[in-house]
This record gives C-alpha cells, sequence and structure tokens, in this order.
C-alpha cells in the first residue's frame, strides 16, 4: 500500500517513536552512557558495536556500517516497505495517520489486497469448521489422529479439512457474497476449460493454511489422505502469496528462533506440524520450492544478533543435495551457520520424531555435520577418492565454492577440500578460477585471499581504505558532519564555494543534499535520513550523527582553513610534478598528470 505522507507528519511520527523501545523489542540493549548498545541484528559479532541514541533518535553499526532512523530498522529487520514502517510505528505510539493520497491504480491494489487476506481468513475458518465440527470431516479427524496430531497443534496451526466434491466451497462463497473472481485470484477455484463457471481447487484433502510473518492467512496447501497423485497441491502466487520469500511456520517460530539463535530447516507440512508438537518450535518449513535467498533473509533475522546457527532436515537425495549447494553463500552472507540433519533411512522428521522423540532428535542435532563437510562426504561417497574421483568431486564443488563471496572463508573452504581428498590446494583454487574468472584477478596465488581494490588516487593496491584515502578525503567527510551538526555553518560553507572543490563525487553530492535540507529548508538531520535514497549516505549521516565532536565556531572555522590550505598544497605539489615531467620529457607521466590537473578542476576524481 502506497503512503503519501507530509514530512511534518513524518517528523511527527518519527519523534513520537522511541526508538530504544522499537528496537530493545528485537535486540537485546544495555546502557551505555548515555547511548545504548547490543550486537548487531544485520551481521554477526561477538563485541557489541551497534550503537542506539535516544536524544538523536537513530542508530548506527560501526561495524558493518548500517544506519538510520526508525523506519530504516523497521525496513531492514522485519522486511517491508517504507509506508509499513510508518504505518506500524503511528499504529504503535497512536499517532492518526491521513488517508493515503494514491493513484485509483494504487487505491484499487491496496483494496484487493484487503479483500484477499479477508476472504483467506473466512475460508481458513470454513476449512477449520468442516474438519472440527461437520460429520464429513470425520475421516479427516480419524487420519489426524492416526498420524499423532494433537488436537491443540491443529487448532494452532488452523489445520482444516476440503470435503469432496466439485464446489462446496464455491456454495460458501455465494452463501457470503464472497466475489468468485476474487476467489479465483487468491488460487481458491478454477475456471472451467468451459469457461461456463468454476470448480474448487481443494478436494478431499486436509488443508494447511499459510500465513505470512504477521500470521495474516495469504494461501493454503492440501494433502490426500489416501495414494491420490499430486500428494500436495498449494496456492498458486498471487498479490499477497509469493513462494520465494514465505516460510510455512515462520509466524509461530519467531520468538523461539531468536530465544535460541537457532532454526530447523524441514520440508512438509506434517513435519513441521510434528516439530513443533514436540517442543522444537524454532522449526519452519519451505512450500514446495528450494530454499532460497529471501528464505535465508529472514530466518537470519528471526534468529537475531550474535551466533545463529540453520539446520537443514531434507532429503539427502539429488534434489536434496543441489539445493543445498545453491545456499552456501547465502548462509555465509546472513551470518549463519549451516548445518544438516542426517535422519535414518527411511525416516522424516514427522516419523523419526513418533519414533524415537525429540531427545533422539536432538542428538542427531548435536552430531550434524557442516553444510560443506556434508556436500564432501556426499560427493567422496558418490565418486570415491580415485584419481577420477577427486576430478569429479573438484568439477562438482567448484561451482559451490565460487559461489562464496567472502574471500577468508571461500580459501578455508579450499584448503579444508584439498586436505579432506588429498589435492593440491592450487588445483582446487585454479578449478574455482574457471568457475569465478574475477576470483584471479583478486587472489593472490594460492591463497585464495584478495588483495585490496586499486585506490583511485594511485596509492598501494595493499593499503587498508583508510590509508588509502587522500587528506582531503578526510576532511570532507569532516566539513560535511560539520554542516550536519553544526548547521549555522552551512552558508559560510557554500559562500567560499567548498563543495564545488570537494574531489569526492559521492560526498559532495551528500553535502549538496544537507545544504539542501538541513540549510535551505531548515530541517533536522533526522529529517535528512528520509531524503536520502542512497544507502551508503544514510550509513554516512548517521555515523556522523554519532560523533561527539565539538563544533564551536573557532573549531569549525580552523577546519575550513584546513581544508583550503590542504587544496592549495595539493594543487602547488600537482603542478611542481608537472614541471618536472616536462623537464625530463616523460611525456606518459605529464598526460596522466595534466588529466588529474584536468579533473581537479571538474572539481571530482
Amino acid at each position: 500500500m502506497a503512503l503519501y505522507i507530509s514530512d511534518e507528519k513524518l517528523a511527527e511520527i518519527r519523534n513520537a517513536g522511541e526508538i530504544v523501545d522499537v528496537i530493545s523489542a528485537r535486540v537485546f540493549l544495555k546502557k551505555a552512557g548515555k547511548d545504548y548498545a547490543g550486537l548487531c541484528p544485520f551481521h554477526a559479532e561477538k563485541t557489541p558495536s551497534f550503537t542506539v541514541s535516544p536524544e538523536k533518535q537513530i542508530f548506527h553499526c560501526f561495524g558493518c556500517g548500517v544506519g538510520g532512523d526508525v523506519f530504516t530498522f523497521l525496513m531492514k529487520y522485519d522486511g517491508i516497505s517504507f509506508p509499513e514502517a510508518v504505518e506500524a510505528v503511528a499504529r504503535q505510539y497512536g499517532v492518526s495517520l491521513p488517508a493515503p493520497d494514491m493513484s485509483e491504480k494504487q487505491r484499487q491494489e491496496a483494496s484487493q489486497r484487503e479483500q484477499l487476506l479477508g476472504l483467506n481468513r473466512r475460508v481458513m475458518e470454513f476449512y477449520q469448521e468442516m474438519l472440527l465440527k461437520n460429520p464429513r470431516g470425520r475421516g479427516a479427524r480419524s487420519y489426524l489422529e492416526k498420524r499423532g496430531m494433537d488436537p491443540e497443534i491443529l487448532r494452532q496451526f488452523g489445520i482444516g479439512f476440503a470435503p469432496p466434491g466439485w464446489d462446496n466451497l464455491i456454495g460458501f462463497l455465494r452463501k457470503n457474497r464472497f466475489s468468485l473472481s476474487l476467489a479465483e485470484k487468491a488460487g481458491l477455484i478454477v475456471p472451467r476449460k468451459q469457461q461456463n463457471g468454476y470448480y474448487d481447487r481443494f478436494r478431499n484433502r486436509v488443508i494447511f493454511p499459510i500465513r505470512d510473518v504477521t500470521g495474516q492467512v495469504v494461501a493454503f496447501g492440501g494433502r490426500v489422505m489416501d495414494e491420490a497423485l499430486p500428494k500436495y497441491l498449494n496456492s498458486p502466487e498471487s498479490p499477497v502469496y509469493h513462494k520465494r520469500s514465505t516460510l510455512y511456520g515462520l509466524h509461530a517460530a519467531r520468538s523461539a528462533c531468536r530465544s535460541r539463535g537457532r532454526v530447523y530447516i524441514v520440508e512438509g507440512y506434517f513435519d513441521l506440524l510434528a516439530m513443533h508438537q514436540h517442543g522444537l518450535t524454532n522449526s519452519v518449513a519451505t512450500l514446495g520450492t528450494s530454499l532460497t535467498r529471501d528464505h535465508i533473509r529472514r530466518l537470519s533475522r528471526a534468529a537475531g544478533s550474535g551466533d545463529k546457527k540453520a539446520y537443514l532436515v531434507f532429503d539427502s537425495d539429488a534434489a536434496g543435495v543441489n539445493a543445498a549447494k545453491r545456499t552456501i553463500g547465502a548462509f555465509l552472507e546472513e551470518g549463519m551457520e549451516a548445518a544438516v540433519i542426517l535422519l535414518p533411512p527411511g525416516h522424516d522428521p514427522d516419523s523419526y520424531l513418533f519414533d524415537q522423540g525429540a531427545e533422539a532428535f536432538d542428538r542427531l542435532a548435536q552430531k550434524a555435520p557442516t553444510l560443506f563437510g556434508f556436500l564432501i562426504e556426499n560427493a567422496v561417497s558418490a565418486h570415491g577418492l580415485a584419481l577420477e574421483g577427486k576430478v569429479k568431486i573438484i568439477t562438482e564443488m567448484a561451482p559451490v565454492l565460487a559461489e562464496i563471496q567472502d574471500a577468508v572463508a571461500r580459501s578455508v573452504y579450499i584448503q579444508h577440500l584439498a586436505e579432506t581428498i588429498g589435492v593440491d590446494e592450487a588445483a582446487v583454487l585454479e578449478k574455482v578460477r574457471q568457475q569465478q574468472p574475477s576470483l584471479s584477478n583478486r587472489a593472490r596465488g594460492g591463497s585464495g585471499q584478495p588483495s585490496a581494490p586499486a585506490s583511485n588516487s594511485g596509492d598501494s593496491a595493499g593499503a587498508a581504505p583508510e590509508a588509502r584515502r587522500q587528506p582531503t578525503d578526510r576532511l570532507e567527510m569532516k566539513v560535511v558532519a560539520m554542516m550536519i551538526q553544526h548547521p549555522e555553518m552551512i552558508a559560510e560553507v557554500e559562500q567560499n564555494r567548498i563543495l564545488e572543490q570537494f574531489e569526492d563525487s559521492r560526498m559532495q553530492e551528500l553535502g549538496r543534499q544537507v545544504g539542501r535540507v538541513i540549510g535551505l529548508e531548515g530541517k533536522t538531520a533526522s529529517d535528512l535520513l528520509g531524503h536520502l535514497e542512497d544507502e551508503q549516505h544514510r550509513q554516512m549521516v548517521t555515523s556522523m550523527m554519532m560523533e561527539e565532536a565539538c563544533w564551536a565556531e573557532q573549531s569549525c572555522r580552523l577546519l575550513l582553513s584546513q581544508f583550503t590550505n590542504c587544496k592549495q598544497r595539493r594543487k602547488n605539489d600537482l603542478l611542481d610534478r608537472i614541471r618536472a615531467a616536462e623537464q625530463n620529457n616523460d611525456q606518459q607521466l605529464l598526460l596522466k598528470l595534466l588529466s588529474e590537473k584536468q579533473k581537479q578542476a571538474a572539481g571530482r576524481h
């Protein structure tokens, strides 16, 4: 739903929403002076570098650089849009919102979404009544009882029953005056081929409502109670349901995932119900699709900050192994360790738990190999360790390794694979390079370690970012920080055309936005965050706002003087180098220096 709201109303909501309250409901924070600190929920760390300032109503992580206001936090943490974040804060703190100023198309889409969610909720109730109260649900109740399903679990997850017949749901929809075209869009009914009406999608199946992370019913899954095919049938995608980002049971697992820092990922509806029934409430299930990066990102957020681990409880068949291969990079990027729980042959989580119990399952989890270790073991089992087998193993694992973006992790895994199968590490690295051509430019020797990118300023490539940065770059950041924390100096910055002398074009653009929003429009630094579309700019601003520098007027004028003098020294130095190149008749260097002078004159690199 698009939400158009004035800056004044945004400021009112931002000021009403106490950022410490909002964040501490999701991240454990401790008082640290006048601020609060905790472990960053957006990257793995053991020492708190995540800071929340109640005075400035912002957060900033000094480890990964992420930062922003209360809206930014909710967008990143809960995976919601800006309008949804604004609405969430306004609703929590009782701030009234104006009616959204939407286009006719946006109004129709918002209305349709609300109608679909309302329809799905009523249909869930229809299926539940069929299971629990209708005589036609007797067979389904008996089936669920034989499977050991606790009635409380069935109620908690809203399990229902679609009776045999082609138009049971259609009759309910007509009786309650629901639009059949809306039900078709929700995937609840299907048009007949003769185009003369509809029939129910789900017939004679146990029904599993699928909810989003907030608990809203967005779709349904159905399972037959005999050997008919297809065994499982799911709703098609709709305006409210997207398989790639939806996990079954996540709404019920979030709290346990966060408190335990662990999450079990199973494949089936009954697997998920059995896990929760046996106390393993930090469990979710995929919905007939492979685990995606969107899924993993949501799970990482659900597991909170600090050490967090995912256990894959998938079949170790070819499809399960291939799905596992695609997830290693995503787990690493989200700071999650991943392991694979290997169940005895012939068992799935559902059957194993009812047969052996939760304690036996927990013992399997404690012995679970890492995801990468499992893939190596699986490859060795399939190909053996003869010469040809080793070649096949390396060929099979190279694409997996190439997907790992973290150079250190990739290097460790390459070394581990080489040692496990007894081959030269360089041979594995070379095969990985062939899968990822850019790796050959980043790697040095057989270590897999990347070199630092080349500096625009011509400094050594191996230097740290701070060491490579020219003195004026640091001064440019200080000038912009001064503009944010001491807006009285913005007029002088503009009068002396300081921003035009910036060499970093991104810092120059940020300075101009500060001048426009804070200087010209008279808004606050917090308001500025709402005007910045560039993520890096927002992170820079929150970092600058967190600084405790003293911006007395004398200090500000000294900074501007220092900036101007440094610029002049660099200009004089460049002229000296140009004259030296001319005297030495070094045409190549001369052209390079003249090009640098031209770029300086243009006010950018």
